[in-house]
């Protein structure tokens, strides 16, 4: 029976050696992918704070409209073409 103890006490000692190993492999090759969801929080968080303050957004949109009518209008129907573009992407592939 301590045989047997010992043998599995070996494969366990192995076996954490081994996980050790791959935890810090993970960890290393990690570390781009951090960075990168770092900056989508950030993101994220800038859109939050749009959401919270919108007299912000439509204090821009008027400065655009009257420094640069036209550019922000060309610039508004690229954007609602692409969003009709999205919207026909998202139903064909279901991802409402």
């Amino acid at each position: 029976m301590n045989e047997k103890l010992l043998e599995l006490a070996a494969r366990r000692g192995a076996l954490s050696v081994r996980i050790a190993a791959q935890r810090a492999a993970l960890t290393q090759h990690s570390t781009g992918l951090a960075v990168l969801l770092s900056k989508g929080d950030a993101a994220l968080r800038g859109l939050d704070w749009l959401k919270q303050h919108p007299l912000v957004v439509g204090v821009a949109v008027a400065a655009a409209v009257v420094i640069r009518p036209r550019r922000t209008w060309r610039l508004a129907r690229r954007g609602f073409i692409v969003w009709r573009g999205w919207r026909v992407v998202r139903n064909t592939l279901g991802l409402h």
